[in-house]
């Protein structure tokens, strides 16, 4: 039985990550931080298909939820194939109109909350001496983003992790790898206006916004044996906007 776990999966990318997955044939770790509903919602769609699929509560900013999440994952389902660190919150604004808490929080959710994912899940895996980490990152961590100064560095750091973590893990046959998607069709985007999206889509060299569906699937080919070769890359998702 294969299993993989990820984090921020009720909606948007994570969802369509997990939906993904259960395809592929893992048993998979539907992670949520306040939406129950929606993330058993993500599970009933995998279990109606055939697939297994489990929600579980986990504030990644969190530490202590964390390990408890990956313990239980080791405990219930034995090995922990693959875990993808998705979970991830926004901050749109000036940098001087921030918040200390805001701040914090962002940090705490998007990089410490996936170091901490990574740790506690490279456990498992040094034990096991296999594995696949996908980490999530955004076209604003590979060149910042306007008014997205916090986030942009929340995601200019998963990059840096996670090409760190790569070459830390590779003997022990555990391979990491990032995606870094662009404008992406997900809620994260709700503060944006039609109009400000079609400006942006207008910049975009295909022509059309990202789904989740795209970068479920460079997480699904990350995570194959057709990617065997591949560890410590940023694959970008963004459809020609950043190169």
């Amino acid at each position: 039985m294969k299993t993989a776990i990820i984090s921020g999966a009720s909606r948007g990318i994570g969802k369509a990550i997990a939906i993904s997955l259960a395809k592929e044939g893992y048993t998979v770790i539907v992670g949520y931080c306040r939406n129950k509903a929606k993330a058993q919602e993500v599970c009933d769609l995998i279990i109606k298909d055939g697939g297994i699929a489990e929600a579980y509560q986990c504030d990644v900013s969190a530490p202590c939820q964390v390990r408890a999440m990956v313990e239980y994952s080791k405990a219930k389902f034995g090995n922990i194939d693959v875990v993808v660190a998705n979970a991830g919150i926004s901050a749109y604004g000036m940098l001087i109109d921030h918040s200390d808490e805001t701040i914090a929080n962002v940090i705490n959710t998007n990089l410490v909350g996936c170091i901490t994912l990574c740790r506690e899940a490279s456990k498992v895996m040094l034990s096991q001496k296999s594995g696949n980490i996908v980490t999530i990152s955004s076209m604003w961590g590979q060149v910042g983003g306007s008014c997205e100064s916090v986030y942009s560095a929340t995601k200019g750091g998963i990059i840096a992790f996670s090409k760190a973590l790569a070459k830390e893990l590779a003997l022990s046959g555990i391979r990491v790898n990032c995606v870094a998607p662009g404008f992406i069709d997900t809620e994260i985007n709700s503060n944006l206006s039609q109009d400000e999206k079609n400006q942006i889509v207008a910049d975009i060299p295909l022509a059309r916004a990202g789904t989740p569906q795209d970068v479920a699937n460079a997480v699904v080919w990350l995570t194959s044996d057709k990617a065997s070769y591949v560890t410590g890359q940023v694959v970008a998702v963004n459809g020609g906007l950043v190169i």
